[in-house]
């Protein structure tokens, strides 16, 4: 009896000038999974030739510019159309994720044991082995608006605490929403909710996604025995007053359109003057920080 072919995993990150991070991306992909894999590198305008080298090095790579910068989640539809159609997983990772061997297997896995899963997230670490707390609950406006408005002055109140969920088991769970930074998704489910958002250009479209994958019946399943590691953030720190204004713009899209019409327009107004003020003086603390490392490194010279 002839064995069945293994269906191939799609693979789709998005790129912006993220040089050696996707070298390391595409070298630990390769022993995540014994599955074959069809990668998609969606570039939203990078200069530094890295992802037309990737897409030179392997057949299994394709390159696909976006036409401009798309944002996280538009780049990312933009990928995953670019697929094959027999294609039933797929994964969603940024290109500064490295995997662990055979995390990628883990999530297929965990897949076939959760059916209903929509979306499934491993164990994500940070550079220094520190857990990230990738799995949490879906803020609602009265944690949303505490985490945002306290969580960087005041790291244990309640609501941060409640919403980043940090004291949960590691152990394999639904959760609210998982970080999108690294996910496994089941592409009916995907295209069941038209993907991505893509208003939200940066920041909180993985927490719209979660939030609406489960209002239509999908679950976001944890995985911790999957690992990897996020490098973390490195067109971010270059463009502090971009992302700092994109991300409260994503805060107050994920909360304005959950609390539509007349009734909620003063709650509405209120949390949008409240992330203006905290936005400005975030990127007033960013600039100056980074005005100061740049004074630094010169004396260095």
């Amino acid at each position: 009896m002839t064995s069945q072919p293994v269906p191939p995993v799609g693979v789709v990150t998005v790129t912006y000038s993220s040089g050696e991070y996707l070298h390391n991306f595409l070298r630990t992909l390769k022993t995540a999974t014994t599955a074959p894999v069809q990668v998609i590198i969606a570039d939203n305008g990078s200069d530094d030739g890295a992802p037309e080298a990737a897409a030179a090095d392997d057949p299994a790579v394709t390159l696909v510019h976006t036409g401009g910068n798309l944002g996280y989640g538009g780049g990312m539809n933009r990928g995953v159309a670019a697929l094959d159609p027999d294609v039933e997983f797929i994964v969603i990772a940024n290109p500064d994720i490295e995997w662990s061997p055979g995390s990628l297997d883990e999530l297929l896995a965990a897949a076939r044991r959760w059916p209903r899963a929509g979306a499934l997230g491993p164990l994500i670490t940070e550079p220094d082995g520190t857990v990230y707390p990738s799995a949490r609950r879906v803020p609602d406006l009265v944690s949303g608006t505490g985490h945002a408005l306290l969580g960087k002055v005041w790291k244990n109140n309640p609501w941060t605490v409640r919403y980043r969920n940090e004291d949960a088991a590691l152990v394999e769970r639904p959760v609210g929403w998982l970080s999108g930074s690294c996910l496994l998704v089941r592409r009916a489910a995907f295209d069941s909710i038209d993907g991505f958002d893509s208003r939200y250009f940066m920041f909180m479209e993985d927490v719209d996604l979660g939030d609406r994958l489960s209002t239509a019946g999908w679950l976001n399943v944890f995985v911790p025995s999957a690992v990897a590691m996020h490098a973390k953030s490195h067109s971010v720190s270059r463009h502090p007053e971009r992302m700092i204004a994109a991300h409260h713009d994503s805060a107050y899209r994920f909360q304005a359109d959950r609390h539509p019409g007349p009734a909620w327009a003063p709650v509405r107004w209120g949390l949008r003057a409240g992330l203006a003020v905290r936005a400005k003086l975030e990127i007033a603390a960013a600039l100056r920080a980074q005005a100061a490392d740049s004074a630094s490194t010169e004396e260095e010279r």
